[in-house]
């Protein structure tokens, strides 16, 4: 089937209160990179990808998020300050503001959809004020045929308009920016960032209510891929543990790099048609199914280029947030339909800078619910103002800035979805080694690599104590051996070569897994409370 790309179409926006007809409307990516380097918004890379600056804002803005409370919302949401309510008037308000704004400007409109298992199809209308917004939406969400648009039925608009500028005393937001859900009227309204990743967050936003609420589906921060045998493996991860680059694997078929759903049937499907990429630091040599991804009709965002357009990857002068996306097929080892059965194996990856983690361990159940609920990983100094040393960072289940319900509920839902599929699971530091951030080492790719192959070929062997040491501090089983791994590494205490030091620092870090889940506790069986660190520094 052609893709819809293919075709020129017209379309009118009056239901949105639009009514000029300066409007492109589904134009392939090679037309909207040609509109944006026409306008001065972007340039071409040596690669042929498009490299464009997103302005004042490189990463989300986690304050600037907000939900309508309303009767869908008000008795469901885990309200707090990460799902900020927003009055319903106040939101009509600004909508009407930024509609306003929008009927002045020239639009790109893309019709697209969520969910490639067609059971949970989202059909999904992207309206947005730069073309190269607009080019991440093709790059980003999935790609209608023309027999699909031919009657094509939004449930769910998103309007993003970066120019726009709220004033917080009269709209009700924090600052000029921000990003609203409204469930009642299925809308994401997007404003004052130019920060792409906004627009996709927005609407995984909106599947971590609709799937758990409506479908009993289980919604997941998380990549996955599939082997030969057909047995699918799910990673999850808080950016810059290596989610997508781990997934992304040649001898395994990538499903998808970080948004999917698991079936009440044990199905899992990506939300996404595409993929969105950290760059800082990429090699060919280290990643180069991503590396080779960057080609025409790939965003970079952020980037810094030399006059040739060669990226410098090491290069973190605007962000280390440095980013790409890219369609799914720029990836040539991919599951199609991007859809997987048979979950055998969890991995939770956590980049810990205190260095004290075994770099890969077996969880129990209640181990695998507690980890689920904390979503630990560590800063690093320099990455945010303030950070001078490793400051331990926790985001229930791994993604709490996107999950509007309480975390109880989808640590529910995965602890009796790995009851029912049997699966192993398994924590795996991806961070350092030897030391905390500044005088250890960052743990090996190749080994981590060759850690999560033999998890899941089976070669770590069964969980008996022959093969496993059950951590002093932790209470996780670490193997004893791995093929291609160093025994030594296998022990985060070994790698520090000095006792008292390891021991006061796994202990520091301890008490901070305590204290972040005194929140969670009276939600929490007694079971997944055993399943934390049972020795602690006082």
């Amino acid at each position: 089937m052609k893709d819809s790309a293919s075709v020129t179409k017209t379309i009118s926006l009056n239901a949105y209160g639009i009514d000029h007809d300066n409007i492109h409307y589904q134009l392939s990516p090679e037309e909207l990179q040609d509109i944006t380097i026409e306008k001065g918004m972007g340039k071409e890379a040596s690669s042929g990808a498009l490299a464009v600056n997103t302005g004042e804002f490189t990463g989300r803005s986690p304050k600037d998020r907000f939900i309508v409370k309303d009767d869908i919302t008000k008795d469901k949401v885990w309200w707090g300050n990460i799902n900020i309510p927003f009055d319903s008037d106040k939101f009509d308000a600004l909508y009407n503001k930024v509609i306003a704004y929008l009927n002045e400007k020239e639009l790109y409109v893309r019709d697209s959809y969520a969910c490639a298992d067609p059971n949970y199809k989202l059909n999904i209308r992207v309206i947005n004020e730069y073309p190269w917004s607009n080019m991440f939406a093709y790059n980003m969400f999935l790609r209608p045929t023309e027999a699909e648009l031919d009657d094509f039925d939004p449930e769910w608009t998103v309007v993003n308009a970066p120019g726009f500028m709220a004033d917080p005393k009269v709209d009700g937001t924090r600052q000029h920016n921000f990003a609203i859900l409204n469930f009642s009227k299925k809308i994401a309204l997007i404003g004052g960032t130019g920060y792409t990743g906004e627009i996709k967050k927005g609407i995984f936003s909106a599947l971590n209510f609709i799937l758990p609420v409506y479908k009993n589906t289980l919604p997941m921060h998380c990549s996955a891929n599939v082997g030969e045998s057909g047995d699918t493996a799910i990673f999850f991860g808080l950016s810059g543990t290596g989610k997508t680059t781990l997934s992304t694997d040649p001898n395994r078929k990538l499903i998808g790099d970080d948004e999917h759903g698991w079936t009440p049937d044990n199905t899992v499907f990506n939300f996404e048609g595409g993929c969105y990429a950290k760059v800082i630091d990429l090699s060919e040599e280290k990643e180069p199914e991503i590396y080779g991804a960057i080609k025409k009709g790939a965003i970079l965002e952020n980037v810094i280029m030399d006059e040739n357009g060669v990226v410098d990857f090491t290069d973190t002068s605007i962000t280390q947030n440095t980013r790409v996306s890219y369609p799914i097929h720029h990836i040539e080892n991919i599951q199609q339909p991007s859809i997987g059965k048979n979950v055998k194996n969890i991995f939770f990856l956590t980049a810990d800078a205190f260095g004290v983690l075994p770099p890969i361990s077996k969880l129990t159940p209640a181990q695998a619910a507690y980890h689920f609920i904390s979503g630990y990983t560590a800063k690093v100094a320099g990455t945010e103002a303030g950070v001078v040393e490793p400051q331990p960072s926790f985001s229930a289940c791994f993604g709490a800035p996107f999950m509007p319900l309480h975390p109880t509920k989808y640590a529910e839902m995965l602890s009796r979805k790995m009851k029912e599929s049997g699966v192993d699971v398994w924590l795996v530091n991806t961070g350092w080694t030897g030391g905390p951030y500044g005088v250890g080492t960052r743990m090996k790719l190749k080994y981590t690599r060759a850690m999560i192959s033999a998890a899941l070929s089976g070669e770590l062997g069964l969980y008996n104590y022959e093969k496993y040491h059950i951590h002093s501090v932790f209470g996780v089983a670490q193997p004893r051996e791995c093929p291609g791994v160093p025994t030594k590494v296998l022990s985060p205490r070994a790698t520090w070569n000095n006792d008292d030091a390891y021991y006061k620092t796994a202990f520091k870090l301890t008490n901070a897994f305590r204290e972040n889940f005194k929140k969670f506790e009276s939600y929490a069986s007694e079971e997944i409370r055993r399943g934390g660190p049972q020795r602690y520094a006082f």
